[in-house]
Parts: structure tokens; C-alpha cells; sequence
């Protein structure tokens, strides 16, 4: 019998998009053969869920929670192939209940995560219950990323547009009149980070070296082209820092004027965007088959 070796356990993870258990479960029962434990998993009521898990799920939904007290907030991205089951009351309901999870256990990451139950006191594992709603759905679908922001005091602010674009900001000065204004702001206008102290120096050095070229090309003489090259950079980070771009409720004023003029302070914010970063395939069926009849 062959080590049930985490690098084991991890490929089929990947291949069947299963719980750490149940793959686990099914290489011992299998003796360490991969293979084998993809048709044992086929053939059990995690049939579906495998088949499905080579499948893009780059559509979904984002859900927020906060707890009653305001003082902490949760936020999640659970994706599936569609719109159309973005919308389904079961697959809401589940991602619903794992944010509910998120708000309530200590989770650090995904893989502990999905190991929770999905409802207090029960057996059932949310690995568990999404593979019985890919069953049950028929698309594939992961409970992808979640942030948790706790602040013993100041403001905690959430917003959702829809289902696809959530955002939470935390203040240590200022009202909640305020932080929603700024959620909305950030949902609307996708700052990077709050101030050009914060913006990473591989993404400044990148723009920067960019822009050197840009000018280098004018003709323009060195001086020059390091006070156009300045410019430029100034100009780049007002429209990626929360505090340079102009308030989407009053174009005229930015950000930081906002904050000054109401005293507030904003601490960090968090973005999230339904497939931001996922690869969704642009399938043409109509397309496909009209290829077929004319090779």
C-alpha cells in the first residue's frame, strides 16, 4: 500500500475539487491509487461534484455580515458557472450561511474553513454540503476567498451594489453617515490602496519605468523628462489611492478634502468583485457547431 502522502491528497483535492476527508478517505480505501479514488468518488454521492470540478466558476455572489454590535464584519466571494444560479435560492442560502460561519468561528483561511460545520451543531462540514449542492445544482462551485475586519473601536462600515461588488471600510474617526459614503465611493471608483504611502513599490517602480520610456521618446531633454515623468506619477497615484481620487458624490472635492472637512480618518478598506482575477471561458455553441458543419 502506497504512503497517503499530502501531495496525494492534494492532487486529488485539485482534480475532484472534494473535501481534504473525503480524499483522504478515498486513497486509503484504494490503497494510494489516484485513479481509483476518482472512480470510487464517481461512483459515490460525490459523482457529480467531480465531474464538475474541472469547470470555470468565475460568476457568483458576494455576501457581507456584520455583527450586531458593529464591531466586526465579514465578507465573502462564493462563485458558480452562472448568473442564473447566482440567483437560486439554495446556492444564496448556502453562501448566506457560510459567511454566517466566517462571522462566528476563527477561520484564518479557506482549507479551515470548509473543514466548520456549515450550521451550529451539526455534522455536515461546508465541503460537504457544496458538494451536495453541485449535486443537487448541477454546476460546479467554491466558496473562493473572505475577509474579516474587527476593530475595538471606531467605524465599520459595509455596502454591497447587487450581488457582485462588496466593499468594507474601517474608520477609526468618523461617523457611519461617512463610512458609507465611502463604501459606495470605493465600489464606484476601485481605489488600490487608501494613500501613496501605501501603494507597493513594485507597482510604482513599474509605472515609474513606463513613464521613463513614454518621455524618453519625446526628445525632450533629461530635466525635462524627469519633471514630465513626475507628473505623470503624481497624476497615476490620485486616481489609484482611495485619498487622491475625486468623491464620486462631489467631483469637485477629493477624498482627502472630504476627510478633512469631517474629521475623519479612514484605517483600511477591502474590495471585493465577483471573478475579479478568474479566467470565465466565452463559450459560442452556435459558433462551435457552424465550425463543425463547414470543416
Amino acid at each position: 500500500m502506497a504512503a497517503i502522502t499530502a501531495s496525494l491528497v492534494k492532487e486529488l483535492r485539485e482534480r475532484t475539487s472534494c473535501g481534504m476527508m473525503e480524499c483522504k478517505k478515498a486513497l486509503v480505501e484504494t490503497a494510494g491509487d489516484v485513479e481509483a479514488a476518482i472512480e470510487l468518488m464517481r461512483k459515490s454521492g460525490q459523482a457529480k461534484a467531480a465531474k464538475k470540478a474541472g469547470r470555470t466558476a468565475a460568476d457568483g455572489l458576494i455576501v457581507i455580515r456584520q455583527s450586531d454590535d458593529g464591531r466586526r464584519a465579514v465578507m465573502l466571494e462564493v462563485n458558480c458557472e452562472t448568473d442564473f444560479v447566482a440567483k437560486d435560492q439554495n446556492f444564496v442560502s448556502f453562501a448566506e450561511a457560510v459567511a454566517e460561519r466566517v462571522l462566528k468561528v476563527g477561520a484564518e483561511n479557506i482549507e479551515e474553513l470548509m473543514q466548520q460545520p456549515l450550521h451550529e451543531g451539526e455534522d455536515t462540514t461546508i465541503d460537504q454540503a457544496r458538494e451536495a449542492l453541485i449535486s443537487k445544482i448541477g454546476e460546479n462551485m467554491n466558496v473562493r476567498r473572505f475577509v474579516r475586519f474587527d476593530a475595538a473601536e471606531g467605524v465599520i462600515a459595509t455596502y454591497r451594489h447587487g450581488i457582485r461588488i462588496g466593499v468594507l471600510v474601517e474608520l477609526s474617526q468618523g461617523d457611519d453617515a461617512l463610512g458609507r459614503d465611502l463604501a459606495m465611493h470605493i465600489a464606484a471608483s476601485n481605489p488600490v490602496c487608501v494613500s501613496a504611502e501605501d501603494v507597493p513599490a513594485e507597482m510604482l517602480a513599474r509605472e515609474r519605468e513606463i513613464f521613463m520610456a513614454q518621455a524618453a521618446d519625446s526628445g525632450k531633454p533629461a530635466n525635462i523628462v524627469e519633471k514630465i515623468v513626475e507628473g505623470r506619477i503624481r497624476k497615476y497615484l490620485a486616481e489609484v489611492t482611495l485619498v487622491g481620487q475625486p468623491f464620486v458624490k462631489d467631483p469637485d472635492i477629493s477624498v482627502e478634502k472630504l476627510l478633512s472637512s469631517t474629521g475623519g480618518k479612514v484605517v483600511r478598506f477591502q474590495r471585493f468583485e465577483v471573478g475579479e482575477g478568474l479566467e470565465k471561458r466565452d463559450e459560442n455553441f452556435a459558433a462551435e457547431v457552424m465550425a463543425q458543419v463547414r470543416g
